[in-house]
């Protein structure tokens, strides 16, 4: 029998999947239209491609937004309220993550390992396209992976440990693609699935958005910060 909390239920699992088609959909087709026009993609100037890429994040964040719009405003009511409360509750977990984070890179460069294939192309990409980098990493992407990897995940796994433990290691993952699966692997997953952690932990806790949002702002802030002083000095 259905009842209306399980029609609910169906409504959100649906809106959680239709969430993370859009993302990947969006994620691996974002070049097929210049594939459907004979364009190589390679040959065109940096800042067509910056619009562009830039264009179909803000057309997959409006989809994304406009799906979640109910979850939002609830999210921006209760931050406007509660946000000293929040931010005080949950920075331990933010840094417990950094902390963990920071300890599985040590091991890392202990063992060997150098940076991932996805912090290598990031600092490259920030060398040369410093602004767009930030607007992409500290803006557009906290916002866009929040709502997919907590929201959307959320939306579908209400059992708390599958939720935190499947969405976090999702998220670490994708990062990772490019990487070779040798033995240190784990370590490197560890690395990027701490946070992920971290910021699900504070979803199931606050159940608002913007909460996790917040902190992933902060963090990706951070670390270019960080990339900055490197590329100065350096």
């Amino acid at each position: 029998m259905i009842t209306k909390e399980n029609q609910n239920n169906y409504k959100y699992i649906l809106k959680g999947s239709l969430v993370l088609f859009i993302y990947f959909f969006f994620s691996y087709f974002q070049t097929l239209p210049f594939a459907l026009l004979h364009i190589n993609t390679n040959e065109l100037p940096n800042l067509v491609k910056i619009i562009y890429t830039l264009s179909v994040e803000l057309l997959m964040m409006s989809i994304i937004f406009y799906i979640f719009e109910k979850e939002y405003k609830k999210a921006f009511q209760d931050i406007k309220k509660n946000h000293r409360k929040y931010f005080d509750e949950n920075l331990k977990y933010y840094i417990i993550g950094l902390i963990t984070m920071m300890g599985a890179n040590i091991l890392i460069n202990i063992l060997g390992g150098g940076l991932s294939a996805n912090e290598t192309a990031i600092r490259t990409e920030y060398a040369t396209l410093p602004i767009y980098t930030f607007i992409s990493a500290v803006i557009l992407a906290p916002l866009l992976e929040e709502s997919v990897f907590r929201l959307g995940f959320r939306a579908i796994f209400k059992n708390d440990f599958l939720f935190i433990t499947i969405s976090s290691l999702v998220f670490g993952g994708l990062h990772l693609l490019t990487n070779p699966l040798n033995e240190l692997f784990p370590l490197y997953l560890l690395s990027y699935c701490s946070c992920g952690i971290a910021f699900a932990y504070m979803l199931k806790k606050t159940n608002n958005i913007l909460v996790s949002s917040f902190f992933h702002f902060m963090h990706n802030g951070l670390i270019l910060a960080l990339q900055t002083f490197l590329l100065i000095f350096s």
